[in-house]
Order: structure tokens, then C-alpha cells, then sequence
């Protein structure tokens, strides 16, 4: 029954993210050629079927999955859609193919993950994988430097970012270490006259994930990347071990590698210098962050209206700065909303990472919710200066295939831990009554 509910939920929320996707497709073409565009129809057949194709997954192969993240999902990439469309017709098509892929992806990813507890049997796997992904651009070649960042590689006429695969497959990694370690590294025997934290030698992946982090944020220039996997495992750690003296450890060892990094490298100090002030060059390196201000403030509440403001000026908008845009035309209203879908999507992640009942599961959920909260906040604080800009995207609304792909994989994982966890309350319900049957 419950199961039946979530599903039956579920497709009433696509459709409903659709009805809103593809009114606010129609908006911005009216705002724009003031006219209603031909392709409405197609458009809107198209946005069907792929989120009906994944639905029909979900009731196939995760049943008992939570019935919001799929439709948030869904909304998320059409309003990211809508304005990638308003912006670039051309990447309008490849955002389109890149979605159908990800929702193929999607689809595989719950097909051949049928419980999440196997891929704790492979975790040095997925540490090779992961290092060899995040180290790929560095090889030459192959890697390509686009942006200021060397964060591509290419293969032929494909060009992608492997570090987007790269942290989902870290943070299987992590989560099945730190299932296999918790109780090492919960115990405090270190240093002797004041014990606060486990041997040393216990602590190899802590410094690890730390050199990682290094390598990210001087050889490929990435601040986010590096922000984002450092942050994603010192989460990990203190929901694994209970011990917020690893928080405070590993904020220190960031902030000296920050240090280290700024004081060496120009590009690091290129970031924060325009961060602090960008109006030191307000016509080269601080023109980009400069406009997405006025953008914002020109949003005012209400917003300009889909299609009538001019985004167009932001150089890098469908990447970075796609926030911007949406704060221009949808207001603060608008940007409200998009934050309140990202609040929801964590919410459910961290309600699915309560729920499990295998340490793995726990581990894992929190870590791809995390990997989902933490980009999201790095990239909008970098929008609206609270921190320095980097070079990550907005989960499944900024243009890009290797990101949005690797969410919907993200997403599938969530989903079918889940499912999994439905499944065996549902087992256990059986049982009870079972039992409480009379003779």
C-alpha cells in the first residue's frame, strides 16, 4: 500500500514539475519574441516521457523509494533547461540529449545496484577508481585546460569532467573504510597528557583525503572540487565517529593547505584577491562576479520576468553564475525557490541516511546527500560572495553532461538505499503480525 501511495505521489509531482516546466518555457519565449513557441507541444511530450520513463523505473525496480527526490530532480534540471533555451538555443539541444542520457543512467544505475551493501565489498576499487578519475586531467594529452581550470579530458570529440564521477565513487569509498575503521578512529589515545584523537597511524586517510584535496586545488587549479572532497569525507568522519574534534582537525588542515596555497600559487591568490575586491579590475578578472551582483539586485522581489531581463552580459552564466540569471528574472521569490527544492532534496537524503539500518547505507546516503548540499551551497555563496567564486555547478540546473549525469547517478543510489530500507521495515511489519497471531 504505502508503497503503491509513494509511486501514485510521485507521478502526480512529475507531471505537476512538468505543467511548471513548461509554462515557464512559454514565458521566456513570450519575453523574448513575444510569441509562443512552436515547439511547445514536442517540448512538453519529450519532458513526459523521460521523467515517465524513469517513474516507471522506480515502480519496476525501487518500489519502496522515497517519492520527492525524483520530482525535485525533475524540476530542478527543466527550470535549469528553461534558462539554458533562453540563453543558447545550441547548448539547449545538448542540455536536452545530456538529460536523456542522465535519466539512462539513472535508470541503469537501479538496474544494476540491487543492494547497496554489495559496493561496500569493493571499496579499494572504488579508491583506485576515484583517484585515477580526480588525477585523469593531469595526464598530457588527454587533460585540457579550459577556463583557467584543468578539470577536462578528452577523448576524440568527447569532452568531459571526470571529477564528477570521481567523488561518487570516493564516497563509497569512504563510507565503507570508515564502516570497517569507526571504532579505531572513535578511540582517543593520541597525544598522551590529553587524548582527543585515535593513533596516527590510524589516521592515513584523513591525510589522504587531504593530499587529494591539494593536488585538486594546485595542479587543476579546482578550488571547488577540492572544498568539496576534503568537506565530504571530514562529514563523513564525524557522523561515523560522534567526534567533533575531527571537525576542528580537519578545518585546520585545510586552512593551512589554503594557506600554503595562496601564499604559492597566483591563481589562488587571483581568487581571493577579486573575492575581497572586484572592483580592482572590474573590466577583466572581477567583471563576471561584478554583473552577477547587479543581476541579483536588478531581480529585486519579484524578478524582471522569464525572458526580459539580460543575463546575457555574465560571461560564464549557463555554467557558474546560472543562479544569477535565475535571481535576475525570477527574484527573490524565485531564488527562494530553487533553494527551498535543494533544502527539500537534503532533507529526504538525510531522512533516508536516518532510516537505514546498515552502517554502510547510513554512511553512504549522508555522503551523497552531502556531495549534493555542499556543491550546491559552494557555487550560490560564490554567487553572492560569501565565499570565493569557484568552477563547481548547480546540481542538475547548470549546463554541463558529465554533472548532470553523475547526479542522476547519485540520485539513483539514494533511491535504491531507500528502497531497501522500505523493504525491510516492510519485512520486519510481516513478521510482527506474524507472530502476534494467535495460535
Amino acid at each position: 500500500m504505502i508503497e503503491r501511495l509513494r509511486r501514485n505521489s510521485e507521478l502526480s509531482l512529475i507531471l505537476l514539475g512538468a505543467v511548471i516546466t513548461g509554462g515557464a518555457y512559454t514565458l521566456a519565449s513570450l519575453g523574448t519574441t513575444a510569441s509562443i513557441p512552436a515547439n511547445i507541444g514536442p517540448f512538453l511530450g519529450i519532458i513526459v516521457a523521460l521523467f515517465l520513463a524513469a517513474h516507471l523505473a522506480v515502480r519496476r525496480l525501487a518500489a519502496g523509494a522515497d517519492g520527492m527526490l525524483l520530482p525535485l530532480a525533475g524540476l530542478l534540471n527543466g527550470v535549469g533547461y528553461v534558462f539554458i533555451a533562453r540563453l543558447d538555443k545550441d547548448l539547449a539541444g545538448l542540455q536536452a540529449l545530456w538529460t536523456a542520457v542522465g535519466i539512462g543512467a539513472f535508470i541503469l544505475t537501479l538496474a544494476m545496484v540491487r543492494r547497496p551493501r554489495d559496493l561496500e565489498r569493493y571499496r579499494y576499487t572504488f579508491l583506485v577508481v576515484g583517484i585515477v578519475l580526480l588525477m585523469l586531467p593531469l595526464v598530457p594529452g588527454v587533460g585540457r585546460v579550459i577556463n583557467g581550470a584543468r578539470i577536462w579530458v578528452s577523448f576524440g570529440p568527447i569532452n568531459f569532467q571526470p571529477g564528477e564521477f570521481a567523488k561518487i565513487a570516493l564516497a563509497v569509498f569512504f563510507a565503507a573504510y570508515l564502516v570497517e575503521k569507526r571504532e579505531l578512529l572513535a578511540m582517543a589515545t593520541w597525544p598522551r597528557f590529553r587524548p582527543v584523537l585515535p593513533d596516527p597511524k590510524h589516521l592515513g586517510p584523513v591525510l589522504l583525503a587531504w593530499g587529494l584535496s591539494l593536488v585538486v586545488m594546485t595542479a587543476e587549479k579546482d578550488l571547488g572540487s577540492s572544498l568539496l572532497f576534503f568537506a565530504l569525507f571530514m562529514v563523513l568522519l564525524w557522523v561515523a565517529t560522534e567526534k567533533a574534534a575531527y571537525l576542528v582537525v580537519g578545518a585546520g588542515l585545510f586552512g593551512a593547505g589554503s594557506y600554503f596555497a595562496w601564499s604559492t600559487f597566483s591563481h589562488v591568490q587571483d581568487r581571493v584577491t577579486f573575492w575581497l575586491d572586484p572592483w580592482s579590475d572590474a573590466a577583466d578578472k572581477g567583471f563576471q562576479p561584478i554583473q552577477g551582483w547587479y543581476a541579483l539586485s536588478w531581480g529585486g522581489i519579484g524578478g524582471t520576468g522569464l525572458g526580459l531581463g539580460t543575463p546575457t552580459r555574465i560571461p560564464e552564466v549557463k555554467n557558474d553564475f546560472i543562479f544569477a540569471a535565475i535571481g535576475e528574472e525570477l527574484g527573490l521569490f524565485g531564488g527562494t525557490a530553487v533553494l527551498i527544492a535543494f533544502l527539500l532534496m537534503v532533507g529526504a537524503g538525510l531522512r533516508i541516511a536516518t532510516r537505514a539500518d546498515s552502517n554502510f547505507d547510513k554512511l553512504l546516503a549522508t555522503g551523497l546527500t552531502a556531495l549534493l548540499g555542499i556543491q550546491t551551497f559552494i557555487i550560490i555563496a560564490g554567487v553572492t560572495r560569501l565565499l570565493p567564486l569557484t568552477g563547481v555547478t548547480l546540481p542538475f540546473v547548470s549546463y554541463g553532461g558529465s554533472s548532470l549525469v553523475a547526479n542522476y547517478v547519485l540520485l539513483a543510489l539514494l533511491m535504491r538505499i531507500s528502497h531497501e530500507t522500505s523493504r525491510r521495515e516492510r519485512a520486519r511489519e510481516v513478521e510482527r503480525d506474524r507472530v502476534a497471531v494467535p495460535a
